[in-house]
């Protein structure tokens, strides 16, 4: 392979970009295949799981690899789109050697793995060759010493997950979107599952259960302690965490709710008052909603939130307080286009639209689809007969919900994925 470096650290490598010859993009590197041997040979690569679009994972032959460089990898181009199913006797590095306990065979030493070292051969194959490990930290609050060790030096790297963490394995996937790093967890064993999410802190892993379909959220959360699930339904929009309470039997759902913080389980609770598929059921109870003497500076200042996704951050429901929902009088809604070309000392009641119709919380699935479409909106208000503002509907919720809850499951159509 010309242009590739003796030794490839695996961590490293997952994201980086994968091209084909003239330059396109194929997908990016997902983790490594190897093979255990039954002699105390080092494992042999089989080959790369590539990311490919749309959260598609396939199969890439190491023999079909001709160059990893700094910052990308170059295939052959002759890639077979078929989705990645791992075969016995197969391993993943990232997904099930980083975070294993191993012992260092000369001392006995236990360490800790973070990362692995692939090298290719003479005779043109690649093997694991090095093992990077930190050993325990001898005071409290400091890192422990780091050390690569050959492969043969260390003992415990087989198939079984004895004494493996989840640190290293989601310092690999740290940039990942919470949508793509639920696919990594969908594909692993159900204790392995089990060690990330324990890994995750409450608000990044809420991310990531609401990217999960409703089969997969139940075991989840089944599988954590009753104070840790609700701290998680607590970080989870409350729409997502109603949808999800409603699922459970009525007891255990009822349980998690008392254990949740009663400003944070209020918005949820009245939102399982309404049917599954109607406004009251899609909708968020904590859209962007300011009083009219806001200004469109500060109307912009909550829209640059982060934390809202890009339907939410594009509108603004004007009311009259309480802002909180159920708010006073629904006015309209100021629109982030609108916003942009507006003086930043301007109030927001000088920009709403009036015009724009709300919808009832009975309206069907139906209703609100056509209503969205009608006015080419990606949110919607939801008004109770008072004319008081109870939450939004956004364009994704409404997709989840036409789409079918197991839509996450569902292989992409072959010709989205290949640009036809």
């Amino acid at each position: 392979m010309t242009g590739t470096p003796t030794r490839v650290y695996v961590a490293r490598l997952a994201g980086t970009a994968v091209f084909d010859p003239n330059g396109d993009q194929v997908g990016k590197v997902h983790d490594v295949i190897v093979t255990l041997r039954l002699d105390p040979k080092p494992p042999r690569v089989l080959g790369l799981v590539l990311e490919v679009p749309v959260r598609r994972r396939i199969f890439v032959p190491i023999t079909r690899v001709t160059s990893i460089d700094a910052g990308q990898v170059i295939t052959t181009g002759l890639v077979n789109m078929r989705r990645f199913e791992q075969r016995q006797g197969e391993v993943l590095v990232l997904g099930e050697l980083l975070d294993r306990r191993v012992k260092v065979m000369s001392t006995g030493e236990e360490v800790t793995v973070f990362d692995v070292a692939i090298e290719q051969t003479r005779v043109r194959d690649w093997e694991v060759t090095k093992v990077a490990a930190q050993k325990r930290a001898k005071r409290f609050g400091r890192r422990g010493e780091q050390a690569v060790y050959a492969w043969d030096e260390v003992s415990g790297l087989a198939l079984v997950e004895e004494g493996q963490g989840a640190a290293n394995l989601l310092a690999a996937f740290d940039k990942l979107r919470p949508a793509d790093l639920a696919g990594v967890l969908r594909e692993l064993s159900p204790k392995r599952r089990v060690e990330v999410a324990m890994a995750l802190d409450d608000e990044r892993l809420a991310d990531v259960v609401e990217e999960l379909d409703t089969s997969d959220q139940k075991e989840l959360l089944g599988r954590l302690d009753r104070e840790r699930a609700a701290d998680v339904l607590e970080a989870m929009d409350p729409d997502d965490a109603a949808d999800l309470l409603a699922e459970l039997p009525p007891d255990q759902a009822e349980n998690l709710l008392s254990l949740m913080e009663p400003e944070e389980a209020d918005p949820v609770r009245r939102l399982l008052t309404y049917e599954e598929n109607t406004a009251g059921g899609l909708m968020t109870s904590e859209p962007v909603v300011l009083a009219p003497d806001a200004t469109v500076a500060e109307a912009l200042a909550h829209v640059r939130n982060p934390d809202l996704t890009p339907s939410l951050a594009a509108m603004v429901y004007v009311c009259r307080p309480p802002t909180e929902t159920p708010t006073g009088r629904f006015l309209g809604v100021a629109h982030l286009q609108r916003l942009l070309r507006e003086a930043p000392s301007a109030l927001v009641s000088g920009v709403v639209d009036s015009d724009l119709g709300a919808l009832p919380p009975d309206a069907t699935l139906e209703q609100v689809s056509r209503y969205m479409a009608t006015y080419n909106l990606v949110g919607c208000p939801v008004v109770d007969e008072a004319g008081h503002l109870l939450g939004a509907v956004t364009v994704d919720d409404v997709l989840d919900h036409l789409l079918g809850d197991d839509w996450r499951r569902r292989p992409a159509r072959q010709g989205v994925l290949d640009g036809a």
